[in-house]
């Protein structure tokens, strides 16, 4: 199959290369830095610079890879820009559906995250709805997010995986990272807020195997969402970084007694597991956070 990579030098673009290529793909990858386009020539892919808000540009790349599928791994998240990220969200992938159409490119695998549903007390299922807040920032989050998802069900074949929180090398939550830093800052609440974790290799493997998936959102997550009380003061041990205080549940902003606000509830993964046959490398960040411990991971 013919690839066209958007964001190929991202924290899952530079794992899913050497996936796809291993698998016998072409991959047309792409990126704004002319250094990164030379890296990716390296690494055995056709590479074209591309600014994702430049309509003619992505028309003209499109047409001119004529990829068999379109894999949208593009964020702005190393540079910790929402606003920036709702943006690609938003007109990025408008762009590139739009182009899609006009090359007669049926298929596309696109990046979404899983903590964006409405509030409740168990890890949400992709049947529930989206968030509906009017509040900010998350409200700009969800609606760069919903704005993605409508795009991309405009084409025949399309799959939305709704990630976990990702961590490994090159997020957030990696060695050196912005979590680490927030830690020796003290920083990181140790609550009760629920998150779902996922390893970026397994983000990787999850959108390989997408493109034979059948079209629909996915959560791919890993097996065991966890408070913050949980895993924040696991990944301080990981980092080497200060145990934070634990935050009673009165002290929280939610006003409901339970210590966390609605949306934070983790997903659930039974849909990848039980009809797609995905199952994380990783089932558990408790896995993934001791490889940082060991040196496995950095």
């Amino acid at each position: 199959m013919r690839i066209l990579l958007a964001g190929a030098t991202g924290a899952i673009g530079r794992r899913l290369l050497p996936l796809l290529l291993d698998s016998g793909h072409q991959v047309v990858a792409t990126s704004r830095s002319a250094e990164r386009l030379a890296r990716l020539r390296e690494r055995g892919a056709q590479a074209v610079p591309l600014d994702v808000f430049d309509r003619a540009a992505v028309e003209r790349a499109v047409a001119e890879a004529a990829p068999d599928a379109i894999m949208h791994q593009l964020t702005a998240l190393a540079d910790v820009d929402l606003a920036a990220n709702a943006r690609i969200r938003r007109e990025g992938t408008r762009n590139l559906v739009d182009a899609a159409q006009r090359a007669g490119v049926g298929r596309i695998v696109a990046q979404s995250i899983s903590w964006a549903y409405q509030g409740g007390d168990a890890p949400a299922t992709e049947a529930t709805p989206l968030d509906d807040t009017i509040e900010e920032p998350r409200a700009t989050t969800v609606g760069g997010l919903r704005a993605l998802e409508q795009a991309a069900a405009e084409l025949p074949e399309h799959v939305v995986l709704r990630y976990g929180t990702l961590y490994g090398p090159g997020t957030w939550y990696a060695p050196g990272g912005l979590m680490a830093q927030r830690l020796h800052r003290g920083e990181l609440a140790a609550g009760a807020a629920v998150s779902s974790f996922l390893h970026v290799e397994d983000a990787a493997l999850a959108a390989l195997a997408a493109l034979d998936w059948p079209s629909g959102t996915v959560n791919i997550v890993d097996d065991e969402p966890a408070p913050a009380r949980d895993w924040v003061p696991a990944l301080a041990a990981a980092l080497g970084a200060p145990a934070p205080a634990a935050v009673p549940a009165t002290g929280d902003a939610s006003g409901d007694g339970t210590g966390r606000a609605g949306w934070e509830r983790g997903a659930d993964n039974t849909l990848a597991r039980v009809t797609r046959g995905w199952r994380p490398t990783r089932a558990s960040w408790r896995d993934g956070f001791a490889d940082y411990r060991s040196g496995k991971d950095r």
